[in-house]
């Protein structure tokens, strides 16, 4: 160890041959932790020193103060510390490397496009980039060693899948991700998703047009319309903010009866009605229950009922556009 003082004695039957290697940065400690020395153990056994020796002699004899063997001697040394950390090091431990997040797409998409026209296996792209994780395989039950083109189109979401859980990023982007899958593979899906964001604490952002798919694995809903954001909210918040009541009253009655409440959509068929309303559930129901009425339930919204709302509320009618349609279809 540095600034250590030591003693070594050969075998005088067997003596041993000795190089001393010196080197020093900022990640010179990591660099050796990989290899396997540590405060505690500070000697390191390799069963096989294979190829290490001509890599030390090669910079031996590039020992000539020249540009040339300056390269030669620093591209030797790393080549050097890869393979005492090939011959020191554990298999997913020391040897591995963790790159940033998008390095790993830029080689996914790289091996793609290089062989493009070559029959690409799930095995051999996940090699390539560096990442495994077989348990998502079984748990999907891909054949690693299956054509990528072979895969239906659900094989191939789930292979998308399996390479993006993989390679750990924070942040993991999914559109559409549950098109093509089956029930049974949807709730799968939906349960590796959720241990990959509690395990890790990562974070993902799902895109659907299928809201009833969101349901119940988001906590955070947006909706976008024309490229912008027209609405934002916490799921379970959404869930006492908006909601649907149904009314009914003895007397005749109209949407002026609820003035002061915030209503995005209000029908009446006889003496019932129902209403989308924003606001506080609890003082929205007192409010309405002061009136005395004679029917009087409070209904929970799907996700898709609020995104119709909201869109109702911004001016876009759907109704509208149904009669459009029917009308067209009529005069066809």
């Amino acid at each position: 160890r540095p600034e250590e003082m030591t003693y070594y004695e050969a075998d005088s039957e067997d003596p041993w041959q000795y190089m001393w290697v010196g080197f020093h940065g900022y990640a010179a400690e990591k660099l050796v932790e990989r290899i396997g020395f540590s405060e505690d153990d500070p000697i390191v056994t390799f069963e096989s020193t294979e190829g290490l020796y001509p890599i030390m002699m090669e910079m031996l004899e590039a020992s000539q103060l020249t540009y040339s063997n300056y390269l030669i001697r620093l591209g030797g040394f790393f080549r050097f510390l890869g393979r005492m950390i090939e011959l020191g090091g554990k298999p997913g431990d020391r040897t591995k490397l963790e790159y940033p997040q998008g390095v790993y797409v830029k080689q996914a998409m790289l091996f793609i496009m290089s062989n493009y026209a070559e029959k690409i296996k799930i095995d051999a792209l996940a090699s390539q980039i560096g990442i495994t994780r077989n348990y998502l395989t079984k748990s999907f039950q891909l054949d690693g060693k299956r054509n990528i083109s072979a895969f239906s189109k659900g094989m191939k979401r789930q292979a998308a899948i399996i390479l993006a859980l993989s390679s750990k990023p924070d942040y993991l982007f999914f559109d559409e991700t549950f098109d093509g899958l089956d029930p049974v593979m949807r709730n799968l899906v939906k349960g590796l998703i959720s241990q990959d964001l509690m395990e890790r604490k990562s974070t993902a952002i799902i895109t659907s047009h299928s809201l009833r798919e969101l349901e119940d694995t988001c906590d955070q809903l947006a909706l976008l319309h024309k490229g912008g954001l027209i609405f934002e909210s916490d799921i379970q918040n959404l869930k006492t903010t908006l909601f649907k009541i149904q009314v009914g009253f003895t007397d005749e009655y109209d949407k002026t009866r609820f003035e002061g409440l915030d209503i995005l959509h209000y029908v009446k068929h006889g003496s019932i009605a129902n209403m989308i309303v924003r606001g506080d559930k609890l003082e929205v129901v007192k409010h309405v229950r002061a009136m005395q009425p004679v029917i009087l339930d409070v209904l929970p919204l799907s996700l898709e009922e609020v995104f119709t709302y909201e869109m109702e509320a911004l001016g876009y009618e759907f109704s509208a556009v149904l009669e459009g349609v029917n009308y067209e279809q009529k005069n066809l």
